[in-house]
């Protein structure tokens, strides 16, 4: 068995020239966009009151001050902390005074004993990729940034175990773990910013999980700092251990609400050899589903992910970002990936399928690639639909589950609802996990807009059983709406937990639960 030890640092400034290329267009276009014209949220939601905490003092600042010693580590200035203070969608907007940027897990634990004795309430914050308000401020609560605790400690070849900081950028790990024949189970579009650490915080799904599952069953073992300081040490590297209860799974999904998830052993599963990608257009979502179904049973043990895009959201890449589709105009498009270890089986298999599939009258038109660099073009047309987006001005965005069956219907419903008064609707995501990413553009931001879209949208999911939030979480956007797809009961033992763990609330405050 090799284990190999690393010490190095992989944060955002090393991502290789692949990674960053990849990413450089969707970062640019937010960059750009003033931060400052972004309305504050206390003032978008008048309602919302202030927790019982208190006011950050000159003291306070020269404690960290004198705990995190070297430059970049307190930051005060508010141009320093502009970007803290708002999310990647900017579409809420905090006003902290104040950005932590501890090293180590005994810094943290030191950050949190201190804010939880003072009652300084915290925002822990990862790659701040998040879409639902999760990872920003909403008052002024300090903001605990991990971007510093980026460093893989360890690697066991044999197992595939890999074990980190929360910080390392999730690119980052792939390509490092990629020297072994390893690879990330998880993949996602913000893959260049987004920290392993958040992706665990929030439980991420993105387009691996058909082949590799869900978090839950990925992360072998975290450690976590809790809000009075405690360290919590449940870094295992087994794939069995069930010695008491799981602690570990309180922590994946919890958006930060339960403590500051410091390090994680995650497990890699076997980098496959050959990687093939077709891309089809069809007539109908039934057809969509109809070539899910077959391509379960042809594709099987190659299948690792079955995503669609329907005409509207291959448009926004058309007009806003200059894409071309290697096919032609079809209602709706299905990208297909395939992995394994022989690549002439597998471009055989694929094409087979594929040529069943138009035989059957499935599928219209379509192309298989196996190169890189293709592979990577079709993917960007799944990817960067997020970005084009952003073009249009104001994003409202809906990340929801559903049974397959009723899929597509909410993106009809919500077009024939909103009608002239949006710019565009669109739907497109993972029919392989029934994951629906639904979203409307306007301008700027519209209350009538956002009244016609909620709660309707909240009730139409609930009413086939559906869940309000797939994989994105519910953050500050969607607290309120957690009772249309958890019980009473369920949300009630919630914040008990809460209450037991974070007794004085400083944790993430006004996220994931629902306002008493």
């Amino acid at each position: 068995m090799r284990i190999h030890h690393a010490v190095s640092r992989i944060g955002c400034f090393l991502i290789k020239k692949s990674t960053r290329d990849a990413f450089r267009s969707c970062r640019s276009l937010h960059s750009t966009v003033p931060v400052r014209s972004v309305e504050l949220t206390k003032v978008r939601y008048p309602n919302l009151k202030r927790g019982p905490f208190s006011v950050l003092k000159d003291t306070d600042v020269q404690f960290f001050e004198r705990l995190l010693s070297g430059a970049g580590r307190v930051l005060a200035d508010a141009s320093e902390i502009e970007g803290y203070n708002t999310d990647w969608l900017k579409t809420c907007r905090g006003c902290s005074e104040l950005v932590l940027r501890p090293k180590t897990t005994e810094e943290v634990s030191a950050i949190l004993n201190y804010c939880n004795t003072r009652r300084l309430a915290v925002v822990p914050q990862g790659g701040n990729t998040g879409l639902v308000g999760g990872s920003v401020p909403v008052f002024d609560e300090v903001v605990v940034s991990t971007q510093l605790l980026n460093k893989i400690i360890s690697l066991d070849e044999l197992s595939g175990t890999l074990v980190c900081q929360s910080g390392c950028v999730l690119g980052n790990l792939e390509e490092y773990i990629a020297d072994y024949n390893l690879t990330i189970p998880l993949d996602l579009g913000a893959k260049g910013s987004c920290h392993i650490g958040g992706n665990i915080a929030t439980n991420a799904g993105g387009v691996r999980l058909l082949r590799y599952g869900s978090l839950h069953g990925s992360i072998l073992g975290v450690e976590a700092v809790l809000p009075n300081g405690e360290i919590l040490d449940c870094m295992s590297t087994l794939r069995k251990d069930n010695t008491g209860y799981d602690l570990k799974q309180l922590f994946i999904g919890s958006e930060g609400t339960l403590g500051i998830v410091t390090a994680a052993s995650v497990l890699c599963p076997q980098k496959p050899s050959a990687v093939s990608v077709a891309f089809l257009g069809c007539e109908s979502f039934a057809k969509v589903l109809d070539i899910y179904k077959e391509a379960k049973g042809m594709l099987a043990e190659i299948l690792s992910a079955y995503e669609f895009l329907d005409e509207a959201s291959v448009s926004v890449n058309k007009e806003n970002l200059k894409m071309s589709s290697p096919i032609g105009d079809y209602p709706f498009f299905v990208l297909i990936e395939t992995s394994g270890s022989n690549g002439d089986h597998d471009e055989e298999k694929l094409n087979t399928f594929l040529e069943a599939m138009m035989s059957k009258g499935l599928v219209t038109d379509g192309t298989v690639v196996t190169e890189s660099l293709k592979i990577k073009d079709i993917w960007s047309l799944r990817e960067r639909v997020a970005e084009g987006l952003l073009h249009d001005g104001y994003c409202y965005k809906y990340d929801v589950s559903l049974p397959q069956s009723k899929f597509y219907n909410l993106v009809e419903d919500m077009r024939e609802r909103l009608g002239a008064s949006v710019i565009r609707v669109v739907g497109y995501g993972h029919v392989g996990d029934g994951n629906l990413h639904l979203n409307m553009t306007s301008p700027t931001y519209s209350s009538e807009v956002m009244s016609n879209i909620e709660p309707f949208v909240y009730e139409w999911v609930s009413k086939y059983n559906g869940s309000i939030s797939a994989e994105h979480g519910l953050g500050f956007k969607k607290r309120n709406f957690i009772h249309h797809s958890k019980s009473k009961s369920a949300v009630s033992l919630m914040k008990q937990l809460k209450k037991s763990i974070d007794p004085n609330g400083i944790m993430n405050p006004y996220k994931v639960l629902p306002d008493d």
